[in-house]
């Protein structure tokens, strides 16, 4: 009767897992991040959108990589999410060169 309960619960839990839509998308942001203020202020804020799995920053590429539940959010939702810490967010084709921010031209605050 365990083994039966047991592979009971097995199956359950497969079938939740297995029934999740995660996806993975890179967008890249203007302004660009250019320090790690840029980088932390994106992360605090996107992480707590419906459906945020995992961001990933790099400054060098200027690249943002987010892992979501497609089943709880949309690239959309996401994109719009930046624009309420007052970025642009475009999705980076694959293959896509990014252009780099340059220090001086101001495109970020320093604290």
């Amino acid at each position: 009767m365990k083994k039966l309960v047991m592979f009971f619960a097995i199956m359950i839990m497969a079938l939740t897992v297995a029934g999740k839509d995660i996806k993975t998308l890179v967008l890249t942001t203007n302004p660009q991040m250019h320090c790690e203020s840029c980088e932390n202020k994106i992360k605090n804020n996107i992480r707590f959108e419906k459906g945020v799995k995992s961001i990933e920053t790099d400054i060098a590429a200027q690249t943002v990589t987010i892992v979501y539940d497609a089943d709880k959010t949309t690239e959309d939702a996401i994109i719009q999410a930046f624009a309420k810490i007052n970025y642009t967010a475009r999705k980076v084709s694959e293959g896509e060169a990014v252009e780099h921010c340059h220090e001086d031209s101001g495109c970020c605050k320093k604290k």
